[in-house]
């Protein structure tokens, strides 16, 4: 039996560092930021939802379902995988930020294998030093978990999986995998990057 996998693509935040830009419609080589990260995960997935709180008409020309958080304020990534678990019948739902444009081509394969080799509910991609809590594997059934964390006023994913059953992935092989971009100087060193992939 294959399993449905799904994804989200969290642009729902503020972006106070990139000047209160929408990040995801930030244009990069002449695309939209979100576009790359479309472009890389739309292979690996069946169905793609967009989590955002402003440009969702924008946002919806894309071709896919946008979603806003339940949960009002702008509360962060959770509330945005909150929103999504709740809109998925998947097996497993993919979370990635609309601002890394150069994830890896086998983020799922890899994210998956490491559930499955772990027996964990949840897996977190690391770039082989540092964990990546936007990115992720999970099962849509953490969600009454999620909603407890958040409403108990938490906020940080890694303090949230830490609960729970989890295993990582590392990406070390490709180090510039999860660089995202929250300045207009890193956009800048990114185009090029992306340029030479």
């Amino acid at each position: 039996m294959s399993l449905q996998i799904d994804a989200v693509i969290l642009a729902g935040g503020m972006a106070r560092r990139m000047g209160g830009d929408d990040k995801g419609l930030v244009e990069l080589n002449g695309k939209a930021m979100i576009e790359h990260t479309i472009e890389r995960i739309k292979p690996q997935v069946k169905e793609i939802l967009i989590n955002a709180n402003r440009n969702q008409t924008r946002y919806a020309e894309f071709g896919f379902t946008v979603l806003s958080d339940e949960h009002t304020g702008f509360l962060g990534p959770l509330a945005g995988m909150i929103t999504a678990t709740g809109h998925t019948q998947a097996d497993y739902l993919l979370v990635v930020p609309c601002d890394c444009p150069l994830l890896p081509r086998d983020l799922v394969a890899r994210l998956l294998a490491a559930i499955e080799a772990n027996d964990a509910e949840l897996a977190v991609a690391s770039d082989g030093e540092r964990e990546q809590p936007v990115v992720m594997l999970l099962k849509p059934s953490l969600r009454e978990s999620m909603t407890a964390f958040l409403e108990a006023g938490e906020r940080k994913i890694d303090f949230w999986y830490a609960k729970h059953r989890f295993a990582v992935a590392a990406f070390a092989d490709q180090p510039n995998a999860f660089v995202n971009v929250n300045t207009p100087e890193q956009k800048q060193r990114l185009a090029a990057e992306i340029n030479q992939s």
